[in-house]
C-alpha cells in the first residue's frame, strides 16, 4: 500500500480516535463535573424546560407542581402555601432547592430512568418530565400541628410507630415558598430554619422515658422499684432540687415518671452508668443524624453538646445525673424525640422514619415503593410494655392530665426546660402515643420560650394532632 495513504489513513484515525475520547470525556466520564460547573449554565437552562414532578400528600392532593409559563419554561408552585414547607421545602432554578425537593431532586427531574431512556425520549420528541413524589404526610394533622401551635415558636413531628411514615413534620415560624423565588422574598417574621429537625432544645423531662428504658431493660429496676424523692439530693456533687421543691420520699419509678420527680430518675441514671445510657441513646437514635429521607445538612444529631460540638455520654464532662432528667448540655430535635416516642410504641422496635409513600413515573407506574425497615432493637417488648403503663400514669394521674382523649388512652410524658436558670421562660414539651394497646402515632411537641410547663402549651398540641390521625 502507498506509504502516504497508509500516513494519512493513520492520521485520520487517530484524530478520530481523539474525537471520540474528547466527546466520550465530556458526555460519559466527566459529564457529572461539567453539569455541576457554577459556569455552565446550560444545566440551569434545561432544568427550566422540565416539567418537574408533583409532590403529593398521603391522600393524593398536589403540594408541589411545575406551571408552564408563556415562554416555554416552568415554574413552581405550592397550592398549599406555608402549610407543607417545613418537609417540602422549594425548588428555584436561581434560588436553589431545600427540603424533599433537594433530596428527591432525581426523581422530580425524571432522572431515575437513566441517560438511555432520556436519549430515545429526545429521539422520539417527548418533551422532558419527572416522576411524581408522593409522601406520607397527611394534610389534617400537618393542618391540626399549625393550628395548635398558633404561630408559637416551636415544632411537631409526627410518625406511624407501625412504619416509620412521618405523618406531620411542622416547624414555626415557617415561610410561604411561593414568595422564595420572587421580589417579596420572606416576609417579616418568616423563616426557612427547620425547628423539627435542626434545633437543638433541652429535652427536659421527657427524656425520662430513655433513662426508664434503660433501667428496666437491664433488670436493675422494675417499675414499683422505689429510690428517694427526696428536693435537694446531691447529684454530682451540687443539690438537686424538684419542680416546686417538693420532696416525695420512698416513691416508685412508676409514681416518679408521673409526678416528674428530677431526684429519682437522676439517682436512677448514676446507678445505670454512662456507658449503658450511652448505649440506649444510641439504639433510640442519639448521636446521630436520624436516617430519614431528607437533606443531611438540614438535620442536627441529638445529644450532649459541649463547645458546639457532640459530645459521647461517657465523656468526663457529662454530669450523668442532670443529662438523665434531660437537662445538663443535653439537646434534642423534636424528630428524635418522636422517634423515642415511636420506639416504646412499636414494642421496644425503632423503625426508620421516612417521608417519602413512594416514587410514580410519568405513565402512572410506581418504581419504588418506601418499605418499612428496622432502624434498631432499643428493649425488649416486655420492657416496651413496663414504659407503657408508666407514660399511660403520666396522662391518667400525672403531669400529662391536659393530653387526655376522650374514649382513647394516651401514654406520654412531659417536659420543661428552662431556658435562663432562675426565669420562668420554658421550652415545653410533650411526646406520647395512642392508642397505648395499639399504638397508630406518636408524637412529639415543643413550644419554645413560653411561661409554663409542658402540660400547659405542649401537651394540647400533641392532643390535637394525635386526635386529627386517629379520626
Amino acid at each position: 500500500m502507498n506509504k502516504p495513504i497508509v500516513r494519512l489513513y493513520a492520521l485520520v484515525a487517530v484524530l478520530f480516535a481523539l474525537l471520540i475520547a474528547f466527546t466520550s470525556r465530556w458526555t460519559v466520564f466527566e459529564a457529572a463535573s461539567l453539569r455541576d460547573n457554577g459556569l455552565n449554565k446550560r444545566a440551569e437552562l434545561a432544568r427550566e424546560r422540565v416539567a418537574r414532578g408533583e409532590i403529593l400528600a398521603a391522600d393524593g392532593a398536589v403540594l408541589a407542581k411545575s406551571v408552564r409559563t408563556s415562554n416555554g419554561t416552568y415554574e413552581r408552585r405550592y397550592p398549599t402555601g406555608s402549610l407543607f414547607a417545613t418537609p417540602i421545602g422549594y425548588s428555584f432554578v436561581t434560588e436553589g432547592s431545600t427540603g424533599l425537593e433537594r433530596y428527591r431532586d432525581e426523581a422530580l427531574e425524571g432522572q431515575l430512568g437513566g441517560g438511555l431512556q432520556r436519549l430515545l425520549n429526545q429521539l422520539q420528541g417527548i418533551e422532558p418530565s419527572g416522576d411524581t413524589v408522593q409522601t406520607t404526610l397527611v394534610p389534617a394533622a400537618q393542618r391540626a400541628a399549625v393550628s395548635a401551635l398558633a404561630g408559637r415558636q416551636g415544632a411537631v413531628v409526627a410518625i406511624d410507630p407501625r412504619t416509620g411514615a412521618v405523618e406531620a413534620m411542622v416547624s414555626s415560624p415557617s415561610f410561604n415558598p411561593n414568595l422564595v423565588n420572587s421580589h417579596a422574598g420572606l416576609r417579616q417574621g418568616e423563616s426557612e430554619f427547620n425547628r423539627a429537625t435542626q434545633s437543638g432544645y433541652a429535652p427536659g423531662s421527657t427524656f425520662k422515658i430513655v433513662t426508664a428504658t434503660a433501667a428496666l431493660d437491664t433488670g436493675l429496676y422494675t417499675p414499683q422499684s422505689t429510690v428517694d424523692g427526696r428536693n435537694g439530693i446531691l447529684v454530682s456533687g451540687v443539690p438537686l432540687n424538684n419542680d416546686s421543691d417538693q420532696s416525695y420520699g420512698q416513691i416508685t419509678l412508676t409514681q416518679a415518671l408521673a409526678q416528674s420527680v428530677n431526684t429519682v430518675y437522676a439517682q436512677v441514671a448514676e446507678r445505670v452508668g454512662k456507658p449503658t445510657m450511652e448505649r440506649y441513646m444510641q439504639r433510640f437514635g442519639f448521636d446521630a443524624k436520624p436516617p430519614l429521607d431528607f437533606p443531611s445538612d438540614e438535620m442536627s444529631a441529638s445529644g450532649e453538646y459541649f463547645e458546639e460540638r457532640l459530645t459521647p455520654p461517657t465523656s468526663e464532662l457529662v454530669d450523668l445525673g442532670r443529662m438523665g432528667i434531660g437537662q445538663d448540655h443535653l439537646q434534642a430535635t423534636p424528630m428524635q424525640m418522636a422517634q423515642v416516642a415511636a420506639a416504646v410504641a412499636n414494642h421496644g422496635t425503632l423503625m426508620v422514619p421516612h417521608l417519602t409513600k413512594a416514587i410514580i413515573n410519568s405513565e402512572g407506574q410506581t418504581v419504588e415503593r418506601i418499605q418499612p425497615k428496622v432502624q434498631s432493637v432499643v428493649m425488649k417488648p416486655s420492657t416496651a410494655a413496663e414504659v407503657t403503663k408508666m407514660m399511660e400514669a403520666v396522662v391518667n394521674e400525672g403531669t400529662g392530665y391536659t393530653a387526655r382523649i376522650p374514649g382513647i388512652q394516651v401514654a406520654g410524658k412531659t417536659g420543661t426546660a428552662e431556658i435562663v436558670q432562675g426565669q420562668s421562660t420554658n421550652n415545653a414539651w410533650f411526646i406520647a402515643f395512642a392508642p397505648a394497646s395499639d399504638p397508630t402515632v406518636a408524637v412529639a411537641a415543643t413550644v419554645a420560650g413560653v411561661p409554663g410547663y409542658g402540660a400547659t402549651f405542649a401537651a394540647p398540641v400533641a392532643k390535637q394532632v394525635m386526635e386529627a390521625l386517629l379520626r
